[in-house]
């Protein structure tokens, strides 16, 4: 991948960058993201000055930097190292070289996630196609690149309010990932996760109880009860036990998945908000008003701090908390941020999305009874 010279300064310069990169993986693997982040950035400006602004080590390294913006959950910046190096991947995407067709798969999936996490659907539908389309042409319809893609799309499908497209996606990936690895793999049970989530999305909440209680067996089964993606898994079991108003079993498994990820992310992670906006409704339908609004309140200052001021998720934790005001009858409170919610999720959400529609018949109720 580095472009040989012929001074011996180019090479050293080469073999300097190189170096760098290793050094960088290796602390990003090890936790020190600091240090990571500095070795990336003196990596990406010699292998810029010596294969060029567009060579595929230059991809790889931007890539790498944009993990750690996302992982720190500064989402713009994490797009624009993503989209310059999936500027760099369609340059690459025609090559025989297998390295550098799982760059351009790596490259396209982390930029559209990183879309999808922003609420921009649309954008990320279109690069999660695109990976769809390249792992289709070059490993085959029934490949793993090719389920990967598929379980891609359906997690937007889900977050998108596209439900029908979601469960097509998720059943096509896990017929494949079955085929390969069977059916009790850990990714196998992390598809089984997903159609709880999907089921959860929908509002069929008993539906989805098996796949999530799936999920946990199959992943303690391979890393131990305290791993972060089992964490994940406790999370999304207990959103679905919410539904179903079994609020008792619930908030233990919530209790647990925040002190796993806290641990894990630190306290200013997007997925505690998620966490701890979960943990403020329970307390809510428990009737602990005072704890739901404070757990509401940290989720709600997270989530300002990673999204722009028009993002979904801000919205969603507006809404639920003035709920929460008018189960107390601070009804201006509620007023005013059911407003704001509503304004941020028609602009960013389709008209029948549920997140949407909750919302609307919220303000429609608060407004029969003012």
């Amino acid at each position: 991948m580095v472009t040989a010279t012929n001074t011996a300064f180019a090479i050293d310069q080469s073999e300097l960058a190189v170096s760098l990169h290793e050094k960088a993986v290796q602390a990003y693997q090890e936790g020190r993201e600091a240090e990571a982040e500095t070795w990336l950035r003196s990596a990406l400006a010699l292998f810029e000055a010596d294969d060029g602004v567009d060579s595929p080590d230059v991809a790889a390294v931007l890539n790498d930097l944009g993990e750690i913006a996302e992982d720190r959950c500064d989402y713009e910046l994490a797009a624009e190292r993503f989209r310059r190096a999936a500027e760099i991947a369609e340059t690459l995407c025609d090559s025989d070289d297998e390295d550098l067709r799982q760059l351009c798969l790596r490259t396209w999936n982390s930029l559209a996630q990183v879309y999808r996490t922003q609420g921009r659907h649309s954008q990320a539908k279109q690069i999660y196609g695109r990976a769809l389309d390249f792992a289709e042409r070059i490993y085959g319809v029934e490949s793993i690149e090719v389920a990967d893609a598929l379980n891609n799309l359906g997690m937007l499908g889900k977050f998108a309010g596209w439900f029908d497209e979601a469960e097509k996606s998720y059943r096509r990936s896990l017929a494949i990932v079955e085929k390969h690895f069977g059916v009790d793999s850990p990714r196998a049970a992390s598809l089984y996760h997903n159609f709880g989530g999907l089921a959860h999305a929908r509002g069929r909440f008993a539906e989805g109880e098996p796949f999530a209680r799936k999920a946990i067996e199959l992943r303690q089964r391979k890393v131990g009860p305290d791993h972060p993606a089992v964490a994940h898994d406790m999370a999304a079991l207990a959103a679905l036990l919410d539904g179903q108003g079994k609020y008792d079993e619930s908030e233990p498994l919530y209790a647990r998945a925040l002190e796993i990820l806290t641990a894990e992310l630190g306290e200013e992670h997007y997925e505690i908000a998620v966490n701890l906006n979960n943990l403020a409704a329970v307390y809510q339908a428990k009737g602990q008003f005072a704890r739901s609004e404070e757990f509401y309140r940290r989720a709600l200052a997270i989530k300002e701090k990673i999204f722009a001021a028009d993002n979904a998720e801000i919205a969603l934790t507006l809404n639920n908390l003035a709920v929460l005001y008018q189960a107390q009858e601070r009804n201006d409170e509620a007023a005013s941020l059911l407003r704001r919610a509503m304004a941020i999720f028609e602009r960013a959400l389709s008209d029948d999305h549920p997140h949407l529609v909750a919302c609307r018949e919220n303000l429609a109720d608060f407004d029969k009874r003012r």
